[in-house]
């Protein structure tokens, strides 16, 4: 128990010093695991041997919680409309990858069923220090990002068939050593079965494990058919039946055991547990309870991926990487350049220019956790030598170490790329109308419809390919290219609109567009879209003449039916609102002038004074007009008062 303590101790520990500190360096939280496991195992000595391989396995539930939590986001029918991108981008990249690897190995004299497999080991990327980088960075939605996306999920997917084929590369025994692993199993597979179920456990798992590859691979596929079969037909009446008693103990219990248990069927056939959590995962992407499930497992998962990493960080072996420190260097480097070349050539082949292009090949270079799997995996079934496979796990460590550096070479590349390098060239604008939109999402949508709706023509724009692409679909004519660019507002009518909407994400290209526009048509009329009240001073101050907050109108609206379900009239409540709105609106009019954006906000004391002077006026304003509406209310009050 005492010792059970201090792992604890240590690993927590570790965990919390290292993360928060490789987060703030821009490092990613997943560095900082591996630093906290190489710092507490092979520098400080604090863990390790036995008990850190023991407390892996248990880890590697981390890893199969995050396949199973990627499994329930992957609805069949999503995943037939991006067929052509996952068969395509993602297809080509594990094909060709896995063939120049293969090529590179054999170069150095690996027979080829062992060059294949190393080839499948580092075709697959890191989906986890890929996917955090890219969010935590707001990449996500870029062109690079989303390929990026597209390329991982292709490759969680590949794990299935990988681990089904592996077992048929595996390497060819000598009649003495198959003749000998016969009665090795047959006399452990006697010896287990009078023991304990445990025993009886690893029987199974040698008995499979002694068959040939064909035999592995049908019980591998009967085991997957059993998932699917059982996730159909039996998972979502036993969530219905669970969801009866109230207990949200009993949901978490339940997740935890559909992950736990179908782990230990798929080890008990000698199958990785990742690949039944996956199916799992998908089947129930279509429940009614699958955003119950992920909340369940998410703290789980995010817990136990965190041990994983630490645990890999501390099991590696400085001893054999100092010893074989120029064959693990060179396969890690290698495998980056061949994989960053297919990278790029499919980048460019698919569309994807500057930045895009460069995010695409960088942040997908290296290996992934799930080589750890099939390493592993492979040298159980005796498709990699036991010799090769502590060189390739730290070579897979290794290049992931590497990750980082490779997206602070992006961000190096990136900052001296021109700013449209990776942008599509723009639609030319063949239609114009009163009333120019510049950004075509939620917010812009809702203009364009009412205004269209109304008899008026408008003309849209926005950088955003899919979004255009999706508003033609409806029939709305849209065409892309950079709002800010003054070229394409030019040619969108702007010497000749009235109106001029903007409507983008980004704050600062929305100032400085106001303020173009501002310059070049001081007649238009400027509505603008705000964040918050920072935005709209600087909107303010850039000339724009209406200023709408993006959650302002609904959030008033909010108000008036808290303040109806307490006991006022319809009418009294919409009169409060009216009289905050006008009084907002002439409130953000005097504190613009009195903002500076050369001081901060806190600091500002002519600026606090003013607002907590228009804040006590709003209060007296309210309850005066709430005290006119109840007279008013009274038998015989005059009604002129309702007009205010």
């Amino acid at each position: 128990m005492d010792s059970f303590l201090f792992l604890a101790t240590v690993y927590l520990a570790a965990a919390v010093i290292a993360v928060p500190m490789a987060a703030r360096l821009g490092l990613g939280s997943v560095l900082g695991y591996l630093a906290a496991g190489i710092a507490i195992g092979p520098i400080l000595g604090l863990v390790g041997g036995h008990e850190t391989e023991e407390l892996q396995h248990f880890a590697e539930f981390g890893v199969v919680m995050m396949l199973f939590l990627i499994g329930l986001e992957l609805e069949p029918r999503a995943l037939w409309d991006m067929r052509h991108r996952l068969l395509g981008l993602g297809g080509l990249q594990i094909v060709l990858t896995t063939i120049a690897v293969m090529i590179g190995a054999m170069a150095f004299g690996i027979y080829w069923s062992v060059a294949l497999a190393i080839g499948l080991v580092f075709a697959l990327s890191s989906t986890a220090i890929v996917l955090q980088t890219l969010s935590e960075k707001g990449l996500m939605q870029t062109g690079g990002g989303r390929s990026a996306f597209s390329v991982l999920l292709t490759q969680d997917i590949a794990v299935i068939p990988m681990l089904a084929f592996l077992p048929l590369l595996a390497l060819p025994k000598t009649p003495q050593e198959i003749l000998g692993q016969a009665f090795e199993n047959l006399g452990q597979l006697n010896e287990e079965v009078s023991h304990s179920t445990h025993e009886t456990h690893e029987a199974a798992v040698h008995f499979i494990q002694s068959l040939p590859g064909w035999g592995v691979t049908l019980v591998t596929l009967a085991a997957v058919g059993a998932i699917i079969l059982g996730g159909v037909y039996l998972a979502q009446p036993i969530f219905r039946y669970i969801h009866t008693t109230r207990l949200r103990e009993m949901s978490t219990a339940l997740a935890l055991l559909i992950v736990v248990g179908i782990a230990y069927v798929m080890n008990l056939v000698g199958l990785s547990p990742a690949l039944g959590a996956f199916l799992a995962g998908v089947v129930l992407a279509s429940s009614e309870f699958r955003h119950e499930i992920e909340s369940d497992i998410a703290p789980f998962k995010g817990l136990l991926l965190g041990l994983f990493f630490i645990t890999v960080g501390a099991g590696i072996n400085f001893g054999v990487l100092f010893r074989e420190f120029i064959p693990v260097m060179g396969i890690a480097f290698m495998v980056i350049v061949l994989k960053g070349a297919v990278l790029y050539g499919l980048g460019r082949t698919f569309g994807l220019k500057g930045r895009n292009l460069w995010l695409f090949t960088l942040s997908l270079a290296q290996a992934g956790e799930f080589g750890f799997v099939l390493i592993s995996f492979s040298g159980q079934h005796n498709v990699i030598p036991a010799s090769q496979t502590e060189i390739l796990l730290l070579a897979v460590a290794i290049s992931m170490l590497i990750t980082p550096l490779l997206f602070l070479l992006y961000d190096w590349l990136s900052s001296r790329m021109d700013e449209n390098s990776d942008k599509q060239e723009p639609d030319e604008i063949d239609d114009e109308g009163p009333v120019i939109i510049a950004g075509i999402g939620r917010f812009g949508q809702i203009v364009n419809r009412l205004v269209r709706s109304s008899g008026f023509n408008t003309v849209v724009l926005d950088h955003d390919l899919t979004a255009i692409q999706r508003m033609r679909r409806f029939g709305v004519k849209g065409f892309l290219g950079d709002p800010s660019r003054p070229e394409l507002l030019y040619a969108a009518g702007l010497k000749e609109a009235k109106i001029l909407v903007i409507a983008l994400d980004d704050p600062d290209a929305a100032v400085q567009l106001v303020q173009f526009a501002r310059r070049e048509r001081p007649d238009i009329h400027i509505i603008a879209r705000a964040r918050d009240r920072t935005q709209v001073f600087r909107l303010y101050q850039a000339g724009a003449n209406d200023i709408v907050r993006e959650m302002f109108d609904s959030s008033l609206r909010a108000a008036r039916y808290a303040l109806e379900n307490l006991g006022l009239t319809e009418f009294e409540a919409s009169e409060l609102e009216t009289a905050f709105y006008h009084h907002d609106r002439h409130s953000v009019q005097e504190l613009a002038q009195l903002w500076n954006p050369d001081i901060k906000t806190i600091d500002n004391k002519a600026y606090i004074a003013r607002a907590l002077e228009l804040e006590s006026e709003l209060e007296t304003l309210l309850l005066s007009q709430l005290e006119v509406g109840v007279a008013d209310d009274e038998p015989g009050a005059p009604k002129e008062a309702e007009t205010q």
